[in-house]
This record gives C-alpha cells, sequence and structure tokens, in this order.
C-alpha cells in the first residue's frame, strides 16, 4: 500500500509540472499583457502534421474576477513533437482583429469573453488553420505566488529598467532594475515582464523569452525537488484543462530533452494599427500560413499560396476606412533583436532624430480620440507610432512623455501640456494622455 501511494504522489508531481511547463509561458505574458515571442527554427514542428504526431495545445492567460468571465490576455499555441522532444511556441497577440462568429470583427482576445475556451479556440483554428488538439487556461494573477513557490529564478537583465508610474496598478506601479545577473522573486519578476517601452507588446518579446528559458532552466533543476509540494500547491490552484494525466506525464517527461533542444517560438506576423483610441494587431495572413509552412519543411501549393492571397485580400477589404495602420517594423515578422546594456552604451549619446524614435501612445485621461489626436501630432513631427491604446485608468491627471536622457529635448515644443521624465531605452518613448491635455 505504501509504494502505491507513493506512485500516485510521483504521478501527480510530474502531472503538475508538466502542466506548468506549457503554463509557465502564460504566466510570464500573461502578467505583462505579452504576447509575443522571439523569433527561431523548430525544426518543423508548428503547424498541422501529416502523421499526426504533433499534439497542439492553446493556452490562454485569463485574468478572471468576481461577477466577470474576463479575457484571454495571453494566447498561445503550443506545438510538442514527442518523438523528438520539441516544443515550439506560436504567439498570438491579444489585439489581433479577427471574425467572431455573431460578432462581426473584434479584438481575438474578446472571444473567450463571448463564448469561453470553446469560441476561442475556433477563432484560432480559422486563423491558424491548424486543428487545436487541447487547451489549458490559467489565472494569471498566480503568478507571484508561482515563481515565489519555485524559489525565484536567475535572469540576465539586459539594460537599465526604470519606470514610475503613480496612476498605475492599483496605488502606483514602480519598476526598478538594474543591468546585469540577478536573482528574481516573484515582485522582481513581474517588474521584468512587464516593463513597458517605446516598442509596446512587442519591445517585451526578448524578456518574456528569455524569462520562460530561465524558468524551464529552473523546473529541472535538482533545487526544485524539497520545493515541489508548494509548488504543486499553487499550480493546481491556478490551472484548467482537458489534457489527459497520461498526456500531461509524457510531456512533463520530456522536459529536459526540450530545454536541450532549445525552446522554439514564433509570433503571428503583421503590423500594428488603430481605430479612434482602440489598438489592433492586423495579421499578415500570407506570411502567417507561409511560417507554418516553413515550420512544416515543406512547399506550399499553387492552391495554398491562392487560398492564402485570396483570404488575405478578403480581410484588407473588412478594414474600416478609417483606420490606421501604422509602418510596418523590423520585428513584425516574429523576430527580434535584443539589445544589452552594452550595446546601448556603444551608442552616440546625441539626439536622436524623431524618425528614430518609436512612441507608444495610451491615453489615460478618459477624453475619447486624445490617443488618436496625439498620435497624429507625433507622426506629422516625424515620430514612428508603434501603437495607441487605452488605460487602465481615465483619471490621469498629468500627460507624460517618457525618454532617454538624451532624447529628452526632442519633445519639447510639444502643442499639449505635458511632463518630460527619463527613462527608457534611448530610441523609445511612452507617451501617457492625462487630464490636463484639454485644458
Amino acid at each position: 500500500m505504501r509504494q502505491k501511494r507513493k506512485k500516485k504522489r510521483s504521478f501527480k508531481r510530474l502531472r503538475l509540472v508538466g502542466m506548468f511547463l506549457l503554463a509557465i509561458m502564460v504566466a510570464v505574458a500573461g502578467f505583462s499583457l505579452g504576447r509575443s515571442q522571439q523569433g527561431g527554427s523548430s525544426g518543423g514542428i508548428l503547424g498541422a502534421s501529416a502523421k499526426n504526431d504533433i499534439v497542439h495545445v492553446m493556452i490562454l492567460g485569463v485574468d478572471s474576477r468576481k461577477d466577470d468571465v474576463g479575457r484571454s490576455d495571453t494566447m498561445m499555441v503550443t506545438a510538442l513533437d514527442e518523438d523528438k522532444g520539441k516544443a515550439a511556441l506560436l504567439s498570438v497577440p491579444r489585439d489581433t482583429r479577427v471574425p467572431i462568429d455573431g460578432h462581426g470583427y473584434e479584438k481575438i482576445n474578446h472571444a473567450y469573453a463571448y463564448g469561453g475556451h470553446k469560441m476561442s479556440q475556433k477563432s484560432v483554428e480559422s486563423l491558424l488553420g491548424v486543428k487545436i488538439d487541447h487547451y489549458i487556461i490559467i489565472n494569471t494573477t498566480a503568478f507571484e505566488r508561482i515563481i515565489d513557490a519555485m524559489g525565484g529564478v536567475d535572469i540576465d537583465v539586459e539594460k537599465r529598467m526604470h519606470y514610475e508610474d503613480p496612476w498605475d496598478d492599483n496605488g502606483g506601479l514602480v519598476i526598478d532594475l538594474y543591468p546585469g545577473e540577478q536573482h528574481m522573486d516573484g515582485k522582481k519578476a513581474i517588474q521584468y515582464v512587464r516593463y513597458r517601452d517605446g516598442e509596446g507588446d512587442i519591445g517585451r518579446i526578448g524578456r518574456q523569452q528569455k524569462f520562460v528559458k530561465a524558468c524551464l532552466a529552473k523546473l529541472i533543476s535538482a533545487e526544485m525537488l524539497p520545493r515541489l509540494p508548494k509548488f504543486i500547491e499553487e499550480v493546481s490552484s491556478a490551472i484548467t484543462t482537458d489534457m489527459s494525466v497520461p498526456e500531461l506525464l509524457s510531456f512533463a517527461k520530456q522536459m529536459k530533452a526540450i530545454h536541450d533542444n532549445g525552446l522554439s517560438a514564433q509570433m503571428v506576423p503583421g503590423q500594428p494599427a488603430y481605430l479612434q483610441d482602440v489598438s489592433y494587431w492586423i495579421p499578415d495572413i500570407t506570411d502567417l500560413r507561409q511560417l507554418i509552412m516553413d515550420e512544416l519543411g515543406i512547399e506550399a501549393t499553387a492552391e495554398e499560396k491562392a487560398k492564402a492571397q485570396a483570404d488575405e485580400d478578403e480581410y484588407m477589404k473588412s478594414l474600416p476606412k478609417d483606420m490606421q495602420i501604422l509602418a510596418k517594423s523590423q520585428n513584425a515578422t516574429g523576430k527580434v533583436e535584443e539589445v544589452s546594456e552594452a550595446g546601448e552604451q556603444k551608442k552616440e549619446q546625441q539626439a536622436m532624430k524623431p524618425n528614430q524614435i518609436s512612441v507608444m501612445v495610451i491615453n489615460d485621461s478618459g477624453i475619447n480620440g486624445a490617443g488618436a489626436e496625439v498620435a497624429g501630432i507625433l507622426q506629422r513631427k516625424g515620430f514612428i507610432i508603434s501603437g495607441v491604446e487605452t488605460g487602465k485608468t481615465s483619471s490621469r491627471q498629468q500627460t507624460t512623455i517618457t525618454t532617454s536622457t538624451r532624447n529628452t529635448d526632442v519633445f519639447y515644443g510639444m502643442p499639449f501640456k505635458c511632463v518630460i521624465m527619463d527613462g527608457g531605452s534611448s530610441n523609445q518613448a511612452v507617451v501617457h494622455i492625462g487630464l490636463d491635455y484639454r485644458k
């Protein structure tokens, strides 16, 4: 009897560890509203497989509240190839504009609010042309507790990350990290994955990818053994899935191979856009379908290419006439270049030109159309707009522009009241619009 109980406990532990490896990818991006991952080759395991040996799992990070089903702030598709011991991620930006049954064109994260994981799955399958086999839902509010239960993670912070916002995060958000190798508990880890710069969500791609890899390395380390009871407790309370115990157990046994083979990740290629103060991600359907073919290592037929082009043409015709599509960035294909602190220091410290600076505009004022107005002003001055979003608050008092010290002078002379603050990367800026915009 004792041996049976021991075997059962070990079985449960491996099951939950397997669940967490999938879920931590969502927890990382979910807390940062992230949804993008670094590009790379996965050896042909993303997309449909002729041999049916690839399992596709849709992962949703949901921040549900009492009396509110919530939205899927994070959406990923994980392709698992157990024969090769490989895994790949495809991150779907939550702002991706897609048709949702009965609701017309909406952001893909709205699908969860309309019809739960089933509606989300249907929307993902329509966008990707890939059958989803399973789903995992994680409550992203458990992020900090889960990281602490792991005993924290080691991260090499690539640059100075400093940001203060007294109007954010129900009482104030402070991110204050220095470059270099450091051990992060849950609170510090949240700062790392939430740090926001002028590239918006795409700017977090490299950090999220690094963090996922650090978590994977920690999970397969010997020091996790004494932490398993607390770890399992936190994970089991945060995850819902339809994956069976044997499926999760099989995957858990593959963790070391996946780590050794390298975890590949992509994002849906496309470009940012905005309508009024609502931001969207416009997918490049032909590039997306080609990405899937490339990952499979197969050649698309003429019919498949024609179908992808027809789908893209139909999609582009559905765009509202007044939607502003922003210039496609170099990261729009899903690939990212990490910029280290050393790389930043090598750059000349003279002010950059507006057309070299990416700006994220966030409307925290509650003034309808203010975000689009400010974006238009900055565009006319030559700045690159990476996105326009509605903030979490509508009562921010002051309008602020946060940019690096070298570029503060570039933002002087704006035709609206604003406070220019030091912070952020050298080629980026974040504008938060406050109530003083109309005064």
